[in-house]
This record gives C-alpha cells, sequence and structure tokens, in this order.
C-alpha cells in the first residue's frame, strides 16, 4: 500500500520550488502513494500543473496584512485553516517547503501528532527572516523530524537551529524532459547568430542588471551574439530602461515566462547565471543538461557544486561584473573551446538524476516510519 503525504508550499505559481514541489507530487502519485499538495494561495494563480491523481487544496489566504495585529490575526487563521486541510488529508507525512511557510505549517501540525519534515529552497544566510519570524522558526524548527537542505553550506548554517534534529542534503535534479533526443541535437541558426541565455524571475536576487552590464562590455567586439533572458517579474520596467540606455535594443531580449525552457534554450549556445545567490540553480542545471557550456557567479549556494571550473563551465567571483564580462569574451572568442566544455556539461544528468534525487528523499521518508 502507498504512502500517504502531504505536501505544503505558499503556491504553485512562478518559482523554483515551486515547480519542484509540482515535479515531486506528480512523481510520487505516478508511484501510487496518495498525494495532497496544499497552498495558501488561491488555484487560479497556479502556473505549474498537478497530474489528476494529486488532491489540491488551496486555502485562498495570501493576503497582505495591514499592520501589525492583522498580520497576527492573519496568520492565526491561516494556522487554523491549514491545520484542518492536514487533518483531511489524513498524512503519513507532512512536507513543507520554504522558511514562512515551514513555521506555519509546525504550527499547524503540533496538535496532531504527525511525522513532519521541512525543507529550506534558498541560502538563508543571504535571505534572512525579520525579527519575529526569525524567532519563530528558531522556536518552531526542533518541531520537525528532519530538514532537508540543497547544499553543505546551508546544512552548517541550519545545523544551531535544529536541536539535533536530522538534516539531510539533497540537491536539485535535472527534469527528465530537459535532456530528450530532441533537446540533444545540435542547435541550428540560419543567419550565424548565436545566443548567450539567461533564466530566472526578473528580481534583484537573479543579478540580471549585473549580467546586461556585462554584455554591454563584450556587445560591440562580438556583433553577431545577443542575450535572452527568460523570465517575468518586478524588475522587467527597470531592466527594460537599463536596457535602452545601454543602447541593446535588438541584442538582448526580455521574453518572459515560457512554459518549456527547453524550446529556448535547446537554440542557445551559452547560459550565464548572475545570481546574488541562490538555494541551489534549476535554470543551471537545466542549461548544462542540454549542453550549454555555462558561466556562473560563485555564488551562495549551489553553483560550485554543479560546475567544474574550466571543465564544463567558468566560476568567477561573485557579483564581479568586469570578471563576467571577461569571461563571457573569453566563451565567445573561442568556439572549439566552448563545444568542448558543451559537451562536458551534458554530463550533469548523471551527477544530479532524478532516480538518486528520489531515492535521497525515500530514505528521509523512511526514517519517519
Amino acid at each position: 500500500m502507498g504512502r500517504r503525504l502531504t505536501l505544503v508550499v505558499p503556491s504553485l505559481a512562478l518559482g523554483g520550488a515551486e515547480r519542484v514541489v509540482a515535479n515531486m507530487a506528480n512523481h510520487w502519485a505516478a508511484c501510487g502513494d496518495t498525494v495532497t499538495v496544499i497552498t495558501l494561495s488561491a488555484a487560479t494563480t497556479d502556473t505549474y500543473s498537478l497530474d489528476p491523481a494529486v488532491t489540491r487544496i488551496a486555502l485562498d489566504l495570501m493576503r497582505e496584512s495591514d499592520g501589525a495585529l492583522r498580520a497576527i490575526f492573519n496568520n492565526m487563521i491561516r494556522v487554523r485553516r491549514l491545520r484542518a486541510a492536514i487533518r483531511r488529508s489524513k498524512p503519513d507525512t507532512v512536507i513543507s517547503f520554504i522558511d514562512r511557510m515551514n513555521v506555519v505549517t509546525l504550527l499547524a501540525c503540533r496538535p496532531l501528532d504527525v511525522d513532519t519534515v521541512i525543507s529550506e529552497r534558498i541560502d538563508p544566510s543571504r535571505q534572512p527572516l525579520d525579527r519575529t519570524w526569525s524567532w519563530l522558526r528558531r522556536a518552531v524548527y526542533p518541531r520537525a523530524r528532519a530538514l532537508v537542505v540543497q547544499t553543505e553550506a546551508v546544512r552548517q548554517h541550519m545545523e544551531p537551529l535544529m536541536g539535533g534534529q536530522m538534516i539531510y542534503v539533497i540537491a536539485n535534479a535535472v527534469d527528465a524532459p530537459a535532456v530528450d533526443e530532441l533537446a540533444r541535437q545540435p542547435r541550428k541558426s540560419d543567419d550565424g547568430s548565436k545566443q548567450i541565455a539567461a533564466m530566472g524571475r526578473l528580481a534583484a536576487q537573479k543579478g540580471f542588471d549585473l549580467l546586461i552590464d556585462a554584455f554591454a562590455r563584450v556587445a560591440e567586439k562580438k556583433p553577431g551574439w545577443s542575450l535572452t533572458i527568460l523570465g517575468e517579474g518586478p524588475e522587467r520596467s527597470r531592466l527594460e530602461e537599463q536596457i535602452r540606455a545601454r543602447g541593446l535594443e535588438g541584442r538582448v531580449r526580455l521574453v518572459g515566462w515560457v512554459a518549456d525552457p527547453t524550446t529556448v534554450l535547446r537554440n542557445c549556445d551559452a547560459f550565464v547565471l548572475s545570481s546574488r545567490f541562490e538555494g541551489f540553480p534549476n535554470a543551471l542545471l537545466e542549461a548544462m543538461a542540454l549542453g550549454l557550456p555555462a558561466i556562473s557567479f560563485d555564488c551562495p549556494s549551489g553553483p560550485s557544486e554543479i560546475i567544474r571550473h574550466e571543465v564544463d563551465g567558468l566560476l568567477i567571483p561573485p557579483e564581479d561584473v568586469t570578471a563576467l564580462a571577461a569571461a563571457i569574451h573569453r566563451l565567445l572568442a573561442d568556439d572549439p573551446w566552448r563545444t568542448k566544455l558543451g559537451r562536458e556539461a551534458g554530463r550533469v544528468v548523471d551527477r544530479f538524476s532524478s532516480e538518486q534525487y528520489f531515492a535521497r528523499w525515500d530514505e528521509v521518508l523512511r526514517k519517519g516510519r
């Protein structure tokens, strides 16, 4: 008989963690487990779809709070409604994702006597919570049976908060559709032009402003190259103005959110991750799986565990625009070397396979039985 698993996440809207949760729910449902996904958001905000076998509970409680008292009241409602939803799902294990959601979930589960696993999806040292949420996290995180993080650095950072409870390191996996035979076919261009790709939410964390500045420094020397950025977010207007100010209209494109990034990435020739910080970047994994040589800031956390410097990509000092521009120019100027790096990049699918990913998660879940 399959397991009963309840996954809790703020929403299934745009985001790396949200996509991971949808993939996990669909995988476990296909394996015969009874899976429920609960979100604080309304279902109308969903970007990622779930298998019909997955039960979807959308609480529609994602509202801004006007003042401290209203915030306390709204969170009390969230805890109570979430507790009722978890109780209805009758789980063997509850798995919660993302810092504040983890706190709310642990508060909701306190009187239910249910096995609870939480997961951090970003480097908390670079995205700290405010004083109240930090205090709550310290108070309730030890109530979880286990914490799952994505890198060893984050594990070490979180260890003092967990009160001796188990912490597992499970890196993200490469989605199987990203490495199918069609995607592995050589990229073609009718006019001889070449593209650099970048992907992520248009937010300050992703550092696209740094990337545009770096590309501006090499654009004149490499007129056949362009930059394509996939993603949507609050920084779009500012990035569009930056593109105009640098005279890069037509050379830098913000294409918005793309349901299947593979369709764009497979026609690109290199990939850049310009993030100021990460959790464990899915975008980098997916691009390398398609055979794209990668350049990344060596930011916390994840890129240095994915890229093998000078073997399948380049790691450069965090937020160093000059170094980024030099690395882009070097990669663009040497076609044979770029091809060699791309060939090695494709091996990322062996190091970060879905089989390994779910085997590690199954180990975590078995410990709760």
